[in-house]
């Protein structure tokens, strides 16, 4: 039986590696008997500062729509239609990641179930870590989930394509 702080919360936003830390939060509340909080936070385009004068309403809600299809999509593309096993509560909320993740993840019962990629140097300095905020402001525990093996081999081979490399096929194939 579920009590009010057993949830198991975990930021979407639909790369590869927020799909991975939402099977893993569904595996973790699947083990606690938790229900499993899928939070998508989302920012107009150019951030809150072009909206400060008063935002128009309609693109406001143009943009609302568009994240809670985004949320949807990425939960249909994680678990497709059996769902992912457990009681689910989905929440998409205006505001920054981190700060968004935080609120939702309030009670010290909670536990918040993050993706945690590598990045490269460029990335860091334009757009801070939403787990490394979270790691150094949760009242709860956090669970910062690394991107898998497979993950990695996608973007190597996206790079080749990218830049027009051949691709080595080498370790593909299943060896007889």
């Amino acid at each position: 039986m579920n009590r009010p702080g057993d949830r198991v919360v975990a930021g979407v936003s639909g790369s590869l590696g927020s799909l991975t830390a939402l099977h893993r939060a569904a595996s973790e509340a699947r083990a606690t008997g938790a229900t499993l909080w899928a939070v998508l936070a989302w920012e107009p385009p150019g951030g809150d500062i072009v909206h400060r004068g008063g935002p128009c309403p309609a693109p406001m809600a143009a943009w609302r729509r568009m994240a809670v299809e985004r949320l949807t999509e990425a939960l249909d593309t994680a678990f497709g239609s059996a769902g992912p096993g457990v009681p689910l509560e989905r929440l998409v909320v205006l505001g920054k990641p981190g700060t968004v993740l935080l609120a939702v993840a309030d009670q010290p019962e909670d536990l918040l179930v993050v993706g945690a990629g590598t990045r490269s140097r460029l990335r860091r300095a334009l757009s801070p870590s939403v787990a490394r905020y979270c790691l150094a402001r949760a009242c709860c525990p956090v669970l910062a989930v690394p991107p898998s093996p497979l993950h990695r081999t996608f973007h190597a081979v996206h790079r080749r394509n990218t830049w027009k490399l051949p691709l080595k096929t080498q370790g593909l194939a299943e060896r007889r």
